[in-house]
């Protein structure tokens, strides 16, 4: 588990395609990696990987070609600049929301403005996710956690304040950027909780209870 409070800015250092796969060389930039050990995860702009060889600077992850399809790694090309998070530890504060780094979907930038010194993305979700996205719900994007202004359809805003511009690749993203979604955990729970395959919750259920 994660918290979606970057830790540090990597690279991209290295790139072997395996058979359909991919073995990454992240840059860990200045991430502290006197605590990480082989077999550790990290977010890498959200996705959760193994660090399977340690170096003093960096670590390499085996991506799958489920991971490589269902979020943009396959994507970033040498020197891009990723967000990187440690996994959580129970004693940790819990600064953003729990996050799984299990990547839903992609989004697309499609706009930004400023908005004092803050800037505001509008962001296009996929449409199998846009149910679980609410205003002042927690989203997370590209391992940001984030609280959604607005929805409007299938677009959502995001307030990104100088902090996050400076410490994490938001302030790169630009009208076509690809960026990776996870939505709240708490919007999937509570989906299947409420709906009609849930054992013994059905409409009659419901009303008898006076929910409905």
């Amino acid at each position: 588990m994660f918290t979606g409070i970057i830790q540090a800015v990597g690279r991209i250092r290295a790139k072997q395609p395996q058979g359909g796969d991919m073995r990454l060389l992240i840059d860990a930039g200045a991430l502290d990696m006197s605590d990480v050990k082989l077999g550790d995860s990290i977010a890498v702009s959200g996705v959760c990987l193994t660090a399977t060889e340690l170096l003093p600077d960096a670590f390499w992850v085996d991506v799958s070609q489920e991971t490589l399809a269902k979020t943009i790694l396959g994507d970033l090309q040498l020197d891009t600049r990723v967000n990187l998070e440690k996994a959580l530890r129970l004693a940790d504060r819990l600064g953003g929301h729990l996050v799984a780094g299990h990547v839903d979907g992609v989004g697309e930038v499609v706009d930004l403005s400023p908005a004092g010194r803050s800037v505001v993305y509008r962001i296009h979700a996929p449409r199998e996710l846009r149910r679980y996205i609410a205003a002042k719900g927690s989203i997370c994007v590209d391992g940001i956690s984030l609280t959604v202004n607005a929805v409007q359809g299938g677009y959502f805003d995001l307030n990104l304040i100088p902090h996050t511009l400076a410490q994490t690749t938001a302030a790169s993203w630009r009208a076509g950027t690809r960026v990776n979604l996870e939505v709240d955990l708490i919007a999937r729970y509570l989906e299947r909780l409420v709906s009609r395959e849930a054992d013994g919750l059905t409409p009659e259920f419901l009303a008898e209870h006076g929910f409905a």
